[in-house]
């Protein structure tokens, strides 16, 4: 089991824990009360730092309840916070964009994390052919 240090930069949320014991993904809260008009972009302050370990990175995504509950949507759609972002003030943010009116609570629950290990090097040898058959299509179906 890893250890990571946190510094937590309010005593106005909850501390860290897996979501319900449940899932593997952390819920993340606004560490300060949020008004937002419709139309209006904020970075929501998250509350904490944290020092991930050597070739890892956090990625950071609303929660499902997130547009309901909030009428909000994270402006990058994923948030990737490396290991390099780790000193005593490089504190999360949401990138919020407001499709409605809306007030977020501090503590409210409002994106998740999940840490996830660097993908390796990789090296793209460019080829004629696959060698696969063709799927004919988009997604799953095959069919457009």
């Amino acid at each position: 089991m890893e250890t990571i240090k946190i510094k937590y930069l309010s005593d106005k949320i909850e501390k860290l824990r897996y979501i319900d014991g449940k899932s593997d993904w952390i819920d993340l809260r606004a560490a300060e009360r949020v008004e937002l008009k419709a139309g209006e972009f904020k970075l929501i302050p998250l509350g904490i730092a944290m020092q991930l370990p050597k070739g890892y990175e956090a990625h950071i995504v609303p929660r499902s309840s997130t547009f309901k509950n909030y009428g909000i949507i994270q402006t990058n759609h994923c948030g990737i916070v490396d290991e390099s972002y780790c000193g005593d003030n490089d504190q999360w943010f949401m990138p919020a964009y407001a499709l409605r009116d809306t007030v977020i609570e501090v503590n409210d629950r409002i994106c998740q994390f999940r840490i996830f290990e660097h993908q390796p090097a990789l090296h793209f040898a460019e080829a004629e052919t696959l060698g696969n058959e063709d799927r004919g299509g988009h997604g799953s179906t095959g069919k457009q």
